[in-house]
Parts: structure tokens; C-alpha cells; sequence
């Protein structure tokens, strides 16, 4: 019970009074209950969501969102002076039945396998030549190599299509052969080609830093070791750099093969699509169909375009099986 303290204060007794004191640890553990420990993988994967969130934001809104109402507008046949009527898979029907289209996709991929396999050697042996050299000459290397990235395609188109003239710089040279002239862009079988080599030209120089990079990240002992073992430069290429080079080769692959079936400003430029379509790409099929007079147009390239993505998404695919990707060099 309690009583009266002489100020007047009620006072407790002590057994009473250390009932209802509370205890510190009593005090934490409810504290702990009430706002539990989050796991330290936890807050880093919070870190990395709200790091990552402006760029989905931005992708959903330009990329995502696009696509879809992409798909939905093409199942309507548009016209700008015309309501849309809906037709379903009509046009789908007929990209898949053109013959036109089935060229375009050809010539891409024909084009892809002359320009990326080909810059991808071309840069891998310059990287490699990169590497041995001094630092300053190496700077100056690297920028020299550089240039051609910086050049515009269409300044690039108007130099090559001087060069392949009858009496151009490509036709000097075969005359100091004996052989020539050859009308590079006037013929089918070689006006591919032709435009193949800017392609290489314009697209060599970020794929030899990509390569100097990764070569530049292997360990030298690894070549050391394989040089007391009387390796030459072939097999240390095969046998180390090509395997260790591994993940950076996937990536220059897939967006090499992506870049260039999409090609589109050096046909338009050195041959308008030809002669008889042989230098048509994909998205210069598209450019020639969004431009024809019939009132189908728009949906008919729109759905072209949907159906090239998918293609691209098909060829992707099939480099990462082929190619097994690996995520560390030493684990």
C-alpha cells in the first residue's frame, strides 16, 4: 500500500516500486521487437533497386511502354486520313509472305558476316600490337585508332563512294595490276562488299579499345608461364587470350551482329538499295515501305519492324548458345 511521505508526496513501498520500474533489458527487447534487424543483404539490394529505379523508370516509359503500343497499333491497318480499322494479324501475314522482306533479312545477315568477323580480327591484332608498345606511343595509337569512330556516316558514305568510282582510288590501285575496272557499286556481286568495307572502317576503333581493355586485364604471368613453355604468339592467342577474351567477345558479337543487320545510312547513301535490291537491308526495306503510296503503309512497315526485332531477338539468342558465357576469370 502506499503512504504519505512528510512533503506529502505518495510514496511506494520498495517491493512495489521495483515491480513497476521497468527493466532496461525488458525495454530493449520490446524496442527489438518492435523494429526487428534487417539482414545487411537486404539493405544492399535496397541500395541497388532505388540506384537502378531512374533507369527502369526511364526504359518503361521510352523503350517498354513504345514496344507495346507498338503491337497494339499494329493490328490496326492506319491511314493519316482514315479512322484506324482493326485487322488483327493481317499485316503480320503479309511482311511474312513478302518475298522482299525474306531479301532484306539475307542482306543483313550477309552484310553482318562480312563486317563483324572481319573488324573483330582486324581489332584484335591491332589491340595485341597496342599492347606492346610504350605508353606514350600507345596513347597515340589509341587515338589514331579512335578517329574513324568520330566520323560521320554520311561523310564516310560520300569519301567511299568517290574512292569506288571508275576512276577512283579503289580502280588506281587494280591498274597498277593490270586488272580493273570494276564497277564496285554497280554490281551486284561486289556493291555488298563495298559497303562492307566503311562498315569495318567506322567500326574498328571502339571495338579495338573494348579488346585492349580486356587484353589489358588478363595477367602478363599467364603469358610468361606459357613463353618458359616455348609458346608462340599463335598459341598464346588460342590458347589464352581468345578463352580469357571469352565474355568481351559475346558482347561485341551480339551488338555487332544487332548494329549491323539494322544498317541502314551506307546502303541509302552509296547504292539506294541497289542494284535489283542487293544492298536492301532490313531497315532500308522499312524506309522504302513507309514511303510507298498504298494507304497501308505505316502498319505494313510498323509491323516489318516489330517482326525485324524479333529476328534480332532469334539471332541473339542463338550467340548465347553458341557462346557460354562465363562470369569471372578466376572464379
Amino acid at each position: 500500500m502506499s503512504v504519505l511521505n512528510p512533503a506529502g508526496e505518495v510514496q511506494l513501498p520498495p517491493v512495489e516500486a521495483e515491480a513497476i520500474a521497468p527493466e532496461p533489458g525488458n525495454r530493449r527487447a520490446r524496442r527489438r521487437a518492435a523494429n526487428p534487424p534487417v539482414a545487411k543483404h537486404l539493405q544492399d539490394n535496397k541500395t541497388a533497386y532505388l540506384m537502378i529505379a531512374p533507369m527502369v523508370i526511364l526504359l518503361g516509359i521510352f523503350v517498354i511502354w513504345p514496344l507495346i503500343y507498338s503491337v497494339y497499333l499494329s493490328t490496326f491497318k492506319i491511314s493519316f486520313y482514315k479512322d484506324p480499322e482493326f485487322v488483327g494479324l493481317q499485316f503480320y501475314q503479309y511482311v511474312l509472305e513478302s518475298p522482299k522482306f525474306w531479301k532484306s533479312i539475307g542482306v543483313g545477315l550477309y552484310y553482318a558476316v562480312l563486317v563483324v568477323p572481319t573488324g573483330l580480327v582486324i581489332a584484335l591484332l591491332l589491340a595485341s600490337f597496342i599492347k606492346t608498345l610504350s605508353k606514350k606511343a600507345a596513347s597515340f595509337m589509341k587515338t589514331t585508332v579512335y578517329l574513324p569512330a568520330v566520323v560521320s556516316t554520311v561523310v564516310a558514305s560520300v569519301l567511299f563512294v568517290f574512292i569506288y568510282q571508275d576512276q577512283g582510288v579503289a580502280n588506281w590501285l587494280l591498274s597498277l595490276l593490270n586488272a580493273g575496272p570494276v564497277a564496285w557499286l554497280n554490281d551486284p556481286t561486289t556493291a555488298l562488299p563495298a559497303i562492307a568495307i566503311p562498315g569495318i572502317w567506322l567500326g574498328f576503333g571502339v571495338t579495338t579499345l573494348i579488346l585492349l581493355a580486356g587484353l589489358l586485364d588478363i595477367p602478363d604471368s599467364y603469358y610468361e608461364s606459357a613463353q618458359l613453355d616455348g609458346a608462340g604468339f599463335f598459341q598464346k592467342t588460342f590458347y589464352i587470350t581468345i578463352p580469357l577474351l571469352k565474355n568481351v567477345f559475346l558482347y561485341l558479337i551480339v551488338t555487332g551482329f544487332t548494329l549491323a543487320i539494322q544498317m541502314l545510312d551506307l546502303p541509302l547513301i552509296m547504292t539506294g538499295g541497289g542494284p535489283v535490291d542487293a544492298t536492301t537491308t532490313p531497315n532500308l526495306f522499312i524506309f522504302n515501305s513507309f514511303r510507298d503510296l498504298t494507304p497501308y503503309a505505316t502498319s505494313f512497315s510498323l509491323t516489318a519492324s516489330l517482326l525485324l526485332f524479333v529476328v534480332l531477338g532469334a539471332i541473339s539468342i542463338v550467340v548465347f548458345r553458341l557462346i557460354n558465357s562465363d562470369k569471372a576469370v578466376d572464379g
